[in-house]
């Protein structure tokens, strides 16, 4: 998909108009077995319908549907997909060293316009054998579609990117809302944000409805495209969100918009008729 030898375009220009992560050129994740892969799919199957399923009810699951796992492998298998429950637990998880952790702003706030509040998250998107990452930012009020990355790791390079490419090609918002995540508290990604002037929020931990809107954005995805598509490559899986999130974007209406789209109400566009 990328060529080392394009003297055009550079590796890095390359990664940029695939919307692929830089990072994921250089870096391979470690390949898990064919087992491994089948109980991952399982796995973000069932997360995405019940995402307050730890690795205790996810053992569980997995077991009733035959496989014989242990909790350890669960867990381990969970923490390779970047997935954790939303039910809150016994011990606050510790934020990454000199990591700051910012306060939830969204809270009783009245969300009335397009670029008040954009959001990102990260999700596993599963290939037919193997695995990648994929991160969005989306503007909270019309559920608008800024940017989004996908990589081979998950780590904060290609959540900055595209943050960056949204800054790049949108006005500001005034505030930007995410989880806690180590790649989303590093001052890679915060300092972007501050370099803007644009305040910071975070979900509190066990928080499943502080970044509800992205969640949604995951599950419609998912059920409307990767579960049936089942790509097969990095390259069909790009070549599948571009065609998705345009419709995504232009052509899907939402109950939640009174039946227009995100683009209509990011841009402004009344629906003819409309009272």
């Amino acid at each position: 998909m990328i060529e080392a030898d394009k003297k055009k375009l550079s590796i890095n220009r390359q990664c940029d108009l695939l919307g692929l992560s830089k990072s994921s050129y250089y870096q391979m994740p470690t390949p898990e077995t064919e087992e491994n892969h089948k109980l991952m799919r399982l796995i973000d199957e069932e997360y995405t319908l019940h995402p307050f399923l730890g690795s205790r009810g996810m053992r569980d699951y997995l077991r009733r549907k035959g496989y014989q796992v242990n909790r350890k492998r669960v867990q381990r298998l969970m923490r390779v997909m970047g997935l954790a429950s939303i039910a809150p637990q016994k011990r606050t998880s510790i934020p990454a060293p000199g990591h700051r952790v910012y306060p939830y702003l969204l809270r009783k706030l009245d969300i009335n316009r397009p670029n008040q509040v954009w959001c990102s998250d990260i999700t596993y998107i599963r290939l037919k054998h193997g695995f990648v990452f994929l991160t969005a930012v989306m503007d909270w009020y019309s559920r608008y579609v800024l940017s989004w990355e996908v990589s081979v790791i998950i780590d904060d390079s290609f959540c900055v990117s595209a943050l960056e490419r949204a800054l790049r090609c949108n006005p500001w918002p005034d505030i930007f809302n995410t989880d806690q995540g180590s790649q989303y508290t590093g001052s890679a990604f915060t300092g972007v944000l501050e370099d803007h002037e644009i305040k910071i929020s975070m979900d509190g931990k066990g928080r499943a409805m502080d970044n509800i809107m992205i969640e949604r954005l995951w599950r419609s995805l998912k059920y409307e495209d990767i579960y049936l598509e089942d790509y097969e490559t990095v390259g069909e899986l790009m070549a599948g969100l571009r065609v998705y999130f345009e419709y995504y974007n232009n052509a899907r209406s939402h109950q939640s918009l009174d039946g227009r789209t995100p683009a209509e109400i990011y841009n402004g566009i009344s629906l003819k008729g409309a009272a």
